[in-house]
């Protein structure tokens, strides 16, 4: 065990003496030599496999974002001419909404004409109507009047004592009715 203790207290003397590893002297060409050979290593790699990658990544996403950027224009000249259209068609829709009513309205009018006139004519065969038995009741009616006129008469001209003939109770009763 002694052995061990010694070998291991010379090799931590010589390892101190020497100091980094990476910076002896002696081994710099094999680590230069390393270092090119993996650089070029990683250059290649990176070259041929992984910014090719990338690359073409990059160069797709460029593409589908130019696509969608042109297809969002497209969409949107889509758009402009949908809501012209609309307010096109929503023009013409008002505009024969207004021929319509004005179209309604002339006929409700030549109907409401043609049912004035309609109702106008019968007010007026209505009113020759009543004005014919108007007539026609006044002549009844002073045709009863002068008939009861002439009773009335005789009878007053006999209760006062005195006799009356017929034909000067009629000619008394026609003079006061003319006037």
């Amino acid at each position: 065990m002694a052995t061990q203790t010694t070998d291991a207290g010379q090799a931590a003397a010589g390892a101190a003496k020497a100091g980094m590893p990476q910076l002896d002297f002696s081994t710099f060409s094999n680590q230069i030599f390393w270092l090119v050979i993996t650089l070029v290593v990683i250059y290649f790699v990176l070259s041929r496999i992984a910014l090719p990658r990338i690359g073409g990544a990059l160069a797709d996403r460029a593409g589908t974002i130019t696509n969608d950027l042109a297809e969002a224009e497209d969409l949107k000249s889509q758009a402009l001419a949908a809501e012209q259209a609309y307010e096109k068609a929503l023009a013409d829709a008002r505009a024969e909404a207004q021929n319509i009513n004005v179209a309604m309205r002339a006929e409700i009018q030549g109907q409401l004409d043609e049912e004035l006139a309609k109702a106008d004519a019968q007010i007026s065969a209505r009113t020759e109507e009543a004005a014919a038995a108007l007539a026609e009741i006044r002549k009844s009616a002073k045709a009863n009047v002068k008939t009861v006129a002439k009773a009335t008469a005789k009878e007053i001209v006999a209760a006062m004592g005195g006799t009356a003939d017929a034909k000067t109770v009629t000619a008394a009763v026609t003079e006061r009715m003319k006037g």
